[in-house]
């Protein structure tokens, strides 16, 4: 009784940390799914995620390069010199949310916790979109997971030799190959803490109630509207001590923020607006405090010569770069069939690739950075952005090059005709040639289906488009093989290439390897690069991944994002991390200057 009574009143004292009446509030391009944080890879339910739960790791706020540093752990791990062990040590002190799955007894975070959040990635029914972090890599996991499909449940009190609790505190995980960049894993909300007690207790509904030990707790929740955070009276005594980066802006951010003790809003309000005109008008009303990204639609408006136009000056409104690893891309399914019937463009045969190859150089990606991005994005012919370990600014794929008449001779090459002359392409064996595009209904992604139709149109490929209501449905149809093309785009979680390259890799099928890709070359080239240090010995497997990428075109790469963030006046210590979701917990609001509602 002595001892909760004592939390209770730390507690009190951690309640007057953020101020409840500064409030932040903001939009969401895309809905949330899951408050899971080894369920979900979105990047609206990773935002959330990752302020209510904690990694043992973070990105420094400022510092630039992105740098890693402690989070719930005492220090960065301490890896061997095979880069096959790591261990760390949990800070003593660090509660959960107080919830009814307690029993009304505080709950320390423990190393356990942590073993027990990185086992979930394994468990078959949640089927996690982050298995590909794990999958392959932990010594004795691969076994335990064997043994979890058979019976479709994960056997959680299984050892495991490479994933264990030394102590109440310190973590020891052993990997089967060397890889020296899995820290950045720790550092992912995918590996956040989650309580065994709480999940146990919600079962298949713990994904509606979140319980962590990060900043923030949920307070509302209305689906695919809106989501409302509040300061978490639980969290540990936390100042801010991160390094001041090396521009002005973070400077000034950082003596802000230097002692500062976070989170510094008590509240975040989080709106779904999926469409960008409600978006843009929300932010110039001054409903929203940013807006990230700028909407193409309103870029030149907003923007002009890449500049705040006058008019939002005049109100005080500021921008920011949102410093973003950024690759858009089309993804085509690789399997031969889908749903047991014959997809025309999957398989790796000598006509399949000419196909694909013709889809890319026909598709004009000038358009879309033109008419679509509004010239916020580049041409990118690797699917590597600038910002990531293996990024090479030189490369040229000539299977990227929009050539239209080129496409055409390939196509003919190949036997793809117009034998009925309908003014569209057969196969070579006469059969319709069957090309669809799974798309969702926004304004942007009917611009999109307008442009593929024109570009196909001219080399003679008829294509059809597959609407599916929202975002995450689609995502979920692609995991299992059932979209034959999709545009999409991948955020870098963290500054190295094999963050974009595992997409493709074969243990990624049925999570993130949308394209369905397995090619034998290029997985032995992805693992033997996973056991090397960054360098130029690894940027060569890099390379030939990229050009094996290129040949049997699973990805038409697109564009590298570059976007804009723009601030109303009151808001303070805004500076988007290209490897976090959304800094929430550092934002301040002066309420001197912000309307009164």
């Amino acid at each position: 009784a002595a001892l909760l009574g004592a939390w209770l009143a730390a507690l009190a004292i951690d309640a007057a940390a953020a101020d409840l009446r500064k409030v932040v509030r903001t939009a969401l391009r895309s809905s949330e799914s899951k408050l899971d944080p080894q369920a979900e890879s979105d990047e609206a339910s990773g935002s959330i995620n990752e302020s209510i739960f904690d990694a043992l790791l973070e990105y420094d706020y400022l510092a630039r390069p992105a740098k890693l540093r402690p989070r719930t752990a005492v220090a960065l791990p301490e890896v061997n010199a095979e880069g096959t062990v790591y261990v760390l040590k949990v800070k003593p002190g660090i509660y959960f949310t107080p919830d009814p799955a307690f029993k009304g007894k505080p709950r320390e975070l423990v190393a356990a916790d942590y073993v027990y959040s990185l086992k979930r990635l394994y468990e078959p029914v949640l089927k996690s979109q982050w298995l590909f972090l794990v999958e392959g890599k932990i010594k004795g996991a691969d076994e335990a997971l064997k043994e979890a499909r058979k019976t479709n449940r994960f056997d959680y009190d299984r050892p495991i030799e490479g994933l264990r609790a030394l102590d109440r505190y310190t973590l020891r995980i052993e990997l089967n190959n060397s890889d020296f960049g899995f820290a950045n894993v720790l550092a992912l909300q995918a590996t956040s803490a989650v309580a065994r007690e709480v999940v146990d207790f919600y079962g298949d509904d713990f994904h509606a109630h979140p319980v962590g030990t990060g900043p923030y707790i949920l307070k509302s929740w209305t689906r695919g509207a809106k989501v409302v955070l509040e300061a978490n009276p639980n969290y540990r005594e936390h100042y801010f001590d991160g390094e001041p980066g090396d521009d002005a802006r973070s400077r000034a951010i950082h003596a802000r923020l230097k002692g500062r003790r976070i989170p510094i809003a008590g509240r975040i309000e989080i709106y779904v607006v999926e469409e960008a005109q409600p978006r843009w008008l929300a932010f110039l009303n001054g409903e929203h405090d940013y807006i990230r990204p700028v909407p193409e639609d309103f870029a030149q408006l907003a923007l002009p010569g890449g500049e705040v136009a006058p008019n939002l000056k005049k109100k005080g409104i500021t921008s920011t770069p949102d410093e973003i690893a950024y690759t858009t891309y089309t993804t085509f399914n690789m399997q031969a069939e889908i749903d047991g019937k014959r997809n025309d463009v999957g398989g790796y045969t000598p006509e399949r690739i000419a196909l694909r190859r013709a889809i890319a150089m026909a598709y004009r990606t000038a358009d879309q950075i033109a008419l679509l991005d509004k010239n916020q994005s580049t041409r990118a012919y690797s699917p590597l952005p600038p910002g990531v370990a293996g990024h090479d600014p030189k490369f040229v794929s000539p299977t990227l090059e929009y050539d239209p008449a080129k496409a055409k001779a390939l196509l003919d090459m190949f036997g793809f005709i117009d034998r009925d002359g309908d003014g569209y392409r057969e196969n070579p064996d006469g059969s319709p040639l069957v090309f669809d595009h799974a798309s969702y209904p926004t304004q942007r992604e009917r611009q999109r289906n307008q442009l593929w139709k024109s570009s196909m149109d001219e080399i003679g490929i008829r294509v059809t488009f597959d609407k599916v209501e929202k975002l995450p449905e689609l995502r979920k149809q692609a995991r299992f093989g059932k979209v034959q093309s999709m545009s999409y785009g991948w955020i870098a979680d963290y500054p190295d290439g094999e963050n974009f390259l595992q997409l493709m890799w074969k243990g990624s099928i049925g999570q993130a390897n949308y394209a369905m890709f397995d090619l034998p070359e290029y997985n032995a080239l992805y693992e033997r690069a996973k056991r090397l240090p960054d360098g130029a010995g690894r940027n060569a497997l890099y390379e030939r991944m990229v050009k094996l990428i290129c040949v049997y075109v699973p990805w038409m790469v697109e564009t590298y994002k570059q976007e804009t963030i723009l601030m109303q006046p009151w808001l303070l210590n805004y500076r988007k991390h290209p490897f976090m979701h959304e800094p929430w917990r550092y934002l301040d609001v002066d309420l001197s200057r912000q309307p009164k509602n």
